[in-house]
């Protein structure tokens, strides 16, 4: 009896390992759910400044693809999540690299989006904090939805906006270079 304990918890720790993905020092999900969609990871890797490792992100799909241009066009559920791991993301911190970001991945034509963003900013309404988890969804039918520790916090909608928006981590000017290919599968 005692050996068949011990493999039935072997067996279970492997198969909980495998439904995971080891990301530096976060552990994220190789499944989640959103809108009721049933997405799973198509790559993830870390952000880092200075070799110090930010967040570890992750983009989740509904099948696995590598062409950016069309992930970011797609009108259907997706996702990007961001494990923070520095104490160095702050809101502030965040907040302009959202901008930044958006700036880059329109190239600088910004006027149709600017109250979007601002307002899409303000969902980041508390300090940022190491462990905690955004999840950067865009919902079919409902828009871009931010989520923080799992709680929405708020959303934006048009297509054009999530465009935009994914465009941070996948567009040709993404916020790193290296995450992209990480989230695309290049890894």
């Amino acid at each position: 009896m005692k050996k068949i304990c011990i493999l039935f918890f072997t067996l279970m720790s492997v198969i909980s390992t495998q439904s995971q993905t080891q990301v530096g020092d976060a552990t994220l999900p190789n499944n989640v759910k959103f809108n009721g969609e049933d997405l799973t990871i198509n790559g993830a890797g870390l952000r880092e400044k200075f070799f110090i490792d930010i967040y570890a992100g992750a983009l989740y799909l509904k099948k696995k693809n590598n062409n950016a241009n069309a992930i970011a066009k797609a009108d259907e559920t997706m996702a990007v999540k961001l494990h923070i791991l520095s104490g160095m993301m702050s809101r502030s911190k965040m907040a302009n690299a959202l901008r930044e970001g958006f700036k880059k991945s329109t190239n600088g034509n910004l006027a149709p989006y600017q109250k979007r963003i601002e307002k899409f900013i303000g969902y980041i309404n508390t300090e940022i904090e190491v462990d905690q988890i955004y999840d950067i969804v865009y919902e079919k039918g409902k828009g871009s939805v931010i989520y923080k520790d799992g709680v929405e916090k708020g959303y934006i909608t048009g297509l054009d906006f999530k465009e935009a928006l994914f465009n941070i981590w996948i567009g040709s000017k993404p916020a790193d270079k290296g995450l992209k290919k990480e989230m695309l599968g290049y890894n």
